[in-house]
């Protein structure tokens, strides 16, 4: 039975609780989240990007995810959010030219002589733009 992501971070229960009751705000950033924690008195000091890969919190810029053994409690934040990781996931994808990392799969694109990539029978004499990029048909002039 596969872990969850929560199990394979396995934060303390201080940094879960942490991680629950704080009050976070998130921005995607490339692929990434930013967290901020706006609990403290001056939030813009309390901004960290926390890097996603896999669907992961892997690592955060803050003092603590480099000082402390196990997530800090902005990885957990992130984590405890599945929304959030959808995104970023969808982003990352999209970033991606929509190919899953994941897939290694040759693409499966139809063949450009196949009908299903024509439309010209939608546009009378102007040739769709398949045609016209495989050579096909001519633009009119």
């Amino acid at each position: 039975m596969p872990k969850s992501l929560l199990d394979r971070l396995d934060p303390t229960n201080r940094i879960l609780k942490r991680a629950q009751y704080e009050a976070f705000a998130f921005a995607l950033l490339d692929g990434d989240v930013q967290v901020r924690n706006e609990s403290h008195s001056d939030p813009d000091d309390h901004e960290y990007r926390v890097t996603i890969q896999d669907g992961v919190p892997v690592a955060c810029e803050c003092p603590a995810d480099e000082t402390y053994d196990g997530p800090c409690k902005h990885r957990v934040a992130v984590a405890i959010r599945p929304r959030i990781l959808e995104v970023v996931a969808t982003i990352q994808l999209v970033a991606d030219g929509g190919r899953d990392v994941d897939d290694h799969t040759p693409s499966a694109d139809p063949e450009p002589d196949s009908p299903e990539n024509c439309d010209c029978d939608d546009l009378g004499e102007f040739p769709c733009w398949e045609c016209v990029r495989t050579s096909r048909r001519d633009l009119p002039d």
